[in-house]
């Protein structure tokens, strides 16, 4: 089948805003002696940090951490949210999209909660005069790989830095886009590093497995969010699948 909408828009009016909100916001993230300030408050941090405020699980969406960042995002949503603005109405996408980036955070928080705990009890469980343990413990948590001390005091420190992450981007609900255009156009072919044609049935499950892989590997240093990657497209996937039960053989 094909998907021929009474009135397709290139940019319609819900992505459009999207895309210039977080532009704006991005250049206001970098105004000078304002990024950690901006970063503190609007981006998301785990509930078991005193950086973190109830409106964050909204304004994280809109941030990101550089220009590819952004651009990769914002190209995502407008070639994938696009199509599914146009299949359902304004209202419809914009729900749709808050609600993927809202599960993305949930399911992000989820998983930070119970890592931040195991570091919390193997924090109270170190001895000051034990640096053996406080040195394994600083290289296991240590967000960046560097020499130092095998100091209580660093140890504690560490402690603050990690609750202090902030995590930042739409990639959640971006992802939910990328899964609902999936679901919907399963045919539709993607150019795999522009050049290998792969359909959309098969692209997205093998990117699942990626970002599954990479989250269960938890490799340190790569400063991805992937458990929010896969909460967005879990939640996406929910949705389109449930708003869809009455009309599962209309594929494009």
């Amino acid at each position: 089948m094909q998907f021929r909408p009474n009135r397709f828009e290139v940019l319609p009016i819900v992505v459009k805003n999207l895309l210039i909100i977080n532009v704006l916001v991005f250049l206001a993230q970098q105004i000078p002696g304002k990024q950690f300030t901006i970063r503190d408050w609007f981006a998301l941090h785990t509930w078991q940090s005193q950086l973190f405020k109830p409106w964050q699980l909204i304004t994280h969406m809109f941030m990101h951490g550089d220009f590819w960042h952004l651009l990769f995002n914002m190209f995502a949503l407008w070639m994938f949210g696009s199509t599914l603005e146009n299949l359902w109405g304004a209202k419809k996408f914009i729900g749709f999209y808050i609600v993927c980036g809202l599960g993305a955070a949930a399911c992000h928080l989820s998983v930070l909660y119970i890592e931040n705990n195991m570091m919390i009890n193997a924090f109270e469980a170190l001895s000051p005069q034990n640096t053996i343990n406080i040195e394994k413990f600083i290289t296991k948590y240590l967000p960046v790989a560097q020499s130092v001390p095998s100091d209580y005091s660093i140890a504690s420190e560490i402690v603050e830095i990690n609750l202090n992450q902030a995590t930042l981007g739409a990639s959640g609900a971006v992802f939910g886009c990328l899964t609902a255009f999936a679901y919907l156009f399963p045919n539709a072919v993607f150019l795999i590093y522009g050049v290998i044609p792969l359909k959309a049935k098969f692209a997205l499950p093998a990117y699942i497995v990626f970002e599954l892989f990479s989250a269960v590997k938890n490799s340190a240093g790569d400063n991805v969010a992937h458990i929010a990657h896969l909460g967005g497209a879990l939640v996406g996937f929910l949705l389109v699948y449930f708003w869809n039960k009455n009309n599962r053989r209309t594929f494009y």
